[in-house]
C-alpha cells in the first residue's frame, strides 16, 4: 500500500525526521490560506498522488505570490498528471501539499527498501539526488551506495555514519545525519513498511538536514496490524478493479489482455497466464480466489473479471485440493445462471470429486467448453476468443 508525501512526512517527522513547514488544500482557495499561514516569500505547491517525478510532469509549482498559488492549485485540482510510474493512464490529483520554499545547497537520495535477493533491508543513497535518479542508476551505477542490515541486529550507527559520509555531509551535521537515517529505518521497522524513498534529502544553506519529499509503502499483509496506517490508504489512487477485489478478499491484477482468468492459488495462476501466452493468447487479469471458493465467491469474482469490458473470453482453472470440485462446479453454475454470460467460458477441473464436478457442468444444460489439461484449456481459451472476435467483427 502507498500513501501520499504529505503523509509519510506526518509519519516520519514522528521519528526525528526535519521536514518544511506546510500543509494540505483540496481547493485554490485553501491553498493560499496555507501559504498565509506558513509565511514567508517562496512556496512550492506539489500535487498529491501516487507516483514519483512529479516535477517532471508538471506535478509541482514553485510560487512567489499568493496569486500565482491559486493559479498553480487552479492548474493542478483535478489534473491527470502522467509519469513513468503511473503509466500512460496517468492519476488525477484531488488534493495538494503547500510547503515553504527551502533554500537548497545540496540535494542528496536516500532510501530503504526490502532487498529479496538478499532477504535483508538495505540501505541506498547517493550525493546525486533529484529527479535524474534513475538516469544515474543505470549510467553510473557506482555513484549509489548501498548497505545491506543484518535484521537480528537492525541498523547500527556506525552503518549509518557510513551512509552519511557517501552523501558527502559534513561533521557539523554527522550527529543529525545519525539520526535522521535511524528515525527513518525506525519507521520503517515499526510500521511494516516495504519501502521508504526521500527524493530529495537536502542539506540548506544553514546546514540543516531536512526531507523535501517523501515516499512510504507498506506490507499489505501487515495491514491488520497497522490499523492506523490502514486508514490512510486513498482508493481513488489504486486501480478500482483491485480494491473491489481487495474489499471482497480476492487477489486481483488488471493487465491489458482479454482473456478474463479465475484460478485458485497464486502460483497455478501465473502457471496458468503463462500457457494463455504460450498459446497465442493475452490474459486480462491475475485472479487468485483462493482455497474456500464458495458458490457466492465464485459469483464475486464472475463479476469482478466481467467488469473488464474488453473480456472476449473466461477460463476458469481449478485444482481442488483443500476445496472440492463439485462445490467449484456449482458455483460455476449458479454464476453463469445468474450472470447471463454472453462470452465463451472454459473450465478445467482437476483434483477432489473431480467426476462430480464435470457432471454437474455438463448436466447444465449450459454452453460451457470444458478441458482436461491445462493445454487444452488455455488453447480451447484462445481459439474462442479469436472466434469471439471474429463473430463481433472487431
Amino acid at each position: 500500500m502507498d500513501i501520499h508525501e504529505y503523509q509519510a512526512k506526518e509519519i516520519l517527522s514522528g521519528y526525528g525526521v526535519k521536514i518544511a513547514e506546510g500543509g494540505l488544500a483540496y481547493s485554490p482557495e485553501d491553498a493560499v490560506q496555507r501559504a498565509r499561514d506558513i509565511g514567508g516569500h517562496l512556496w512550492a505547491v506539489k500535487a498529491q498522488i501516487h507516483s514519483g517525478a512529479r516535477g517532471k510532469a508538471g506535478g509541482i509549482k514553485i510560487c512567489k505570490t499568493h496569486e500565482e498559488i491559486s493559479a498553480a492549485a487552479e492548474y493542478l485540482l483535478g489534473k491527470r498528471l502522467v509519469t513513468h510510474q503511473t503509466g500512460p493512464a496517468g492519476k488525477v490529483c484531488s488534493r495538494l501539499y503547500v510547503e515553504a520554499g527551502t533554500e537548497i545547497a545540496k540535494e542528496l537520495y536516500f532510501c530503504f527498501l526490502v532487498d529479496r535477493s538478499s532477504e535483508r533491508i538495505v540501505m541506498v543513497g547517493s550525493s546525486q539526488g533529484g529527479m535524474e535518479i534513475e538516469e544515474l542508476a543505470a549510467t553510473n551505477p557506482d555513484a549509489i551506495t548501498k548497505i545491506h542490515i543484518e535484521p537480528a541486529v537492525g541498523l547500527r550507527d556506525y552503518q549509518a555514519r557510513q551512509m552519511a559520509f557517501a552523501l558527502g555531509l559534513d561533521a557539523e551535521i554527522m550527529s543529525h545525519a545519525v539520526k535522521t537515517i535511524q528515525g527513518c529505518y525506525r519507521a520503517l521497522r515499526e510500521l511494516d513498511g516495504s519501502m521508504l524513498e526521500i527524493n530529495p534529502l537536502v542539506v540548506t544553506n544553514h546546514n540543516e538536514l531536512i526531507a523535501l519529499d517523501a515516499k512510504m509503502s507498506f506490507d499489505d499483509n501487515a495491514l491488520f496490524r497497522q490499523p492506523k496506517i490502514a486508514e490512510l490508504r486513498d482508493k481513488t489512487q489504486e486501480d478500482p478493479r483491485e480494491m473491489a477485489a481487495a474489499d471482497r478478499g480476492l487477489s486481483y491484477v488488471g493487465l491489458d489482455g482479454d482473456i478474463g482468468c479465475m484460478i485458485n492459488g497464486a502460483g497455478l495462476a501465473m502457471a496458468t497466464m503463462d500457457m494463455i501466452k504460450l498459446a497465442g493468447g493475452e490474459p486480462a487479469n491475475f485472479l487468485d480466489v483462493g482455497g474456500g471458493a464458495s458458490a457466492e465467491r465464485t459469483e464475486k469474482a464472475f463479476r469482478l473479471v466481467l467488469a473488464d469490458d474488453n473480456i472476449k473470453a473466461m477460463l476458469v482453472n481449478i485444482f481442488a485440493g483443500i476445496n472440492r470440485c463439485d462445490w467449484i462446479a456449482e458455483g460455476v453454475v449458479h454464476a453463469v445462471q445468474k450472470l447471463d454470460m454472453k462470452i465463451p467460458l472454459i473450465v478445467r477441473l482437476s483434483g477432489t470429486h473431480v467426476e462430480e464436478g464435470r457432471r454437474i457442468i455438463a448436466d447444465s444444460g449450459l454452453p460451457i467448453i470444458t478441458a482436461d489439461t491445462l493445454a487444452e484449456a488455455a488453447e480451447k481459451a484462445v481459439q474462442a476468443r479469436n472466434a469471439a472476435v471474429i463473430k463481433r467483427g472487431c
